[in-house]
């Protein structure tokens, strides 16, 4: 298992993230990309606990999911199945399974301040988190993407599921954007990740 996370995960949380896969008995198993999610805990019919994440993610990434689902084993453990998924338990258990590894040997500098404003409250997923999604995202393998923020106002462009929307302006945080063949409004994070058709 050591020389699979060290390919995963920063060198320096290698043998912090063994433990707590070791002490909360996880079975660990990376997937290949699932476009909906970067990973997900489930607890198996015979009680053992299997977290799933997807291989592309990045290091600090990858790092990042680890500790979110093993949030929701120890908080579902501590504190019963009835609480919500990703509630105050859940956000104060990822938090705590979280500080040790917010460190310069673990993370780059640029990423820290970011991350650090991120955990005063934890959100469900990383990437509604447009700033540290941005931030994450200069570590990934490089590839043609673009970010709805990028586009220019009126440009087409297509998601990962094949539709078709033009940009609108933006809302408060997020853009309306109307899906060409319905006409419905839609809002997007400034960092979902796009073709661009026409601009």
């Amino acid at each position: 298992m050591d020389a699979i996370l060290k390919k995963y995960l920063p060198e320096r949380a290698v043998s912090a993230s063994l433990e707590l896969i070791k002490e909360y008995g996880v079975n660990l198993k990376i997937v290949n990309e699932r476009v909906t999610r970067h990973g997900d805990y489930r607890r198996l019919p015979n009680g053992l606990h299997q977290i799933t994440i997807n291989a592309t993610l990045n290091r600090y990434r990858f790092l990042i999911t680890l500790i979110h689902e093993i949030a929701h084993l120890v908080a579902f453990e501590k504190y019963g199945r009835s609480i919500k998924p990703h509630g105050v338990e859940w956000k104060k258990t990822f938090q705590y399974l979280m500080l040790p590894f917010i460190r310069p040997e673990i993370f780059p500098s640029k990423i820290l301040p970011v991350l650090a404003r991120h955990f005063k409250n934890p959100r469900a997923s990383s990437d509604t988190d447009a700033n540290l999604s941005l931030a994450l995202k200069q570590f990934d393998e490089k590839i043609d993407r673009t970010f709805v923020f990028e586009l220019p106002l009126g440009s087409v462009f297509r998601t990962y599921n094949g539709k078709l929307f033009k940009k609108g302006s933006k809302r408060i945080k997020r853009f309306e954007c109307e899906e060409l063949s319905t006409g419905k409004i839609y809002l997007f994070q400034p960092n979902a990740e796009v073709e661009l058709i026409t601009d």
